[in-house]
């Protein structure tokens, strides 16, 4: 009998027969408070009505229109509306299907852009698994280990990962920039870098929000230097931080922007955009692919950035990552073995450490499955697997924020005491 691949491991038993909004509706009669969203995917919650109908009526009239071959109108249309919340200058998009597509043409077109060869990118970012997406990934050795040789030309520089070093964020953010400074000059001149690649908050790396300042110092070394700077907007785009893009947090714009994740709820599409003049460098047959830019896909992401602006999703996540955060941070103050809090808006990381402050990955581990039992669906993430990371709806509601917050210390009380562990299974 054919099975799935043992290598495939799921983070939860569950088995879903439906959900709707923010919750999942298993075969086993339980109903679970979703706060994983497909790994941040669902941005305007399971099945929106809106969506939903969007996809229906698409799917009536084109399912694929290969958009090199012949054009469709709902790509047309996601690019008007992109058009209107993207960074100013970056006025020509194209279209994968995956983020690490959207990550792999993004290199091609700062290379062909540039005429230069290396890449940098920084220390527990995560860009995806085909091979140079996994070339530049360091979120974790699980995703590169088992097929070198990787692909040539990139070079990490240190992130500014202020817990771990047991440093202020100022410090940190010194210095990882006095490091890359020191790799232009000792590993890769800048002459022959083509490219910063980075999260603005990282994603399997820990969930760190990638400070200001750092992104700010990329931007001015980029200028002077004459670099592109890729901002992966992948996980933290689309409202997932409380601001339209996660880089917005500071005042540093990308010469290249990906997208994917949270711009189609659930269907497969990702966004390449930069500027037309650099755009205009790629080669002939350099971008596209078959499934690139699908209609019914397409059709999702209008709908989707249409929900996203009428029912105000950013500031929902600002709101409610407010109230996610600081519940989240009275938890910290009863459980010494949580380390850290830290995020933006709907994009939470709890970091669990031992006492000497050590990555403590079994415990995480141990909650996250407690989380389960309570009603409540989370994902570990972080080099040492010791990090909780909490994404929600961006429709998600203040009640139910609440109600997570409840399952959450119910789940952590179960596995280090101290709480009394009430497990919940219905909304």
């Amino acid at each position: 009998m054919t099975s799935l691949s043992p290598a495939l491991k799921q983070a939860t038993p569950v088995v879903v027969d439906h959900a709707l909004g923010s919750w999942i509706y298993g075969t086993d009669g339980r109903d679970y408070l979703d706060f994983t969203t497909g790994i941040g995917v669902t941005s305007t919650g399971h099945c929106h009505p809106k969506v939903v109908a969007a996809a229906r009526e698409q799917v009536g009239k084109i399912i694929h229109a290969q958009y090199t071959t012949v054009m469709h109108t709902p790509l047309l249309e996601l690019t008007e509306k992109l058009g209107e919340v993207l960074p100013s200058g970056l006025d020509s998009v194209f279209y994968a299907t995956s983020g690490s597509e959207a990550v792999e043409a993004s290199i091609r077109l700062a290379r062909m852009a540039t005429g230069r060869p290396n890449i940098v990118v920084f220390q527990g970012g995560f860009h995806g698994r085909t091979v140079a997406a996994a070339s530049m990934t360091t979120a974790g050795t699980r995703f590169s280990a088992g097929f070198a040789p990787l692909m040539a030309g990139v070079h990490m520089s240190a992130f500014p990962y202020a817990y771990r070093y047991g440093w202020d964020e100022d410090a940190a953010v010194a210095f990882a920039l006095q490091e890359l400074d020191y790799l232009l000059q000792t590993r890769t001149a800048p002459n022959d870098t083509a490219a910063f690649l980075i999260e603005p908050a990282l994603g399997d790396g820990g969930y760190l929000p990638t400070p200001p300042a750092f992104m700010e110092g990329l931007r001015e070394r980029a200028d002077t230097h004459g670099i592109q700077l890729i901002f992966d907007e992948v996980q933290a785009g689309v409202g997932r931080t409380g601001r339209f893009w996660g880089h917005q947090y500071s005042s540093a714009t990308p010469d290249i922007l990906i997208t994917a994740k949270g711009i189609a709820s659930g269907f497969p599409i990702s966004a390449i955009a930069a500027s037309t003049e650099t755009m205009s460098k790629a080669w002939p047959g350099s971008q596209g692919g078959t499934y690139g830019g699908n209609a019914v896909a397409a059709a999702a992401g209008v709908a989707t950035l249409g929900v996203v602006e009428e029912e105000g999703l950013v500031e929902n996540s600002r709101i409610r990552g407010e109230q996610l955060q600081g519940g989240l941070e009275a938890i910290q103050g009863r459980f010494p073995v949580i380390g850290d809090v830290r995020g933006r808006g709907l994009m939470q990381g709890i970091e669990f450490t031992g006492e000497d402050g050590t990555p403590d990955g079994a415990t995480a581990a141990a909650v996250q499955q407690a989380t389960v039992d309570q009603g409540l669906l989370t994902l570990t993430c972080g080099p040492a697997g010791n990090v909780i990371r909490l994404i929600p709806a961006l429709v998600v509601t203040a009640e139910e924020i609440s109600m997570g917050l409840e399952r959450f210390e119910a789940a952590v009380g179960a596995v280090v005491g101290g709480v009394p562990a009430t497990a919940a299974s219905t909304a």
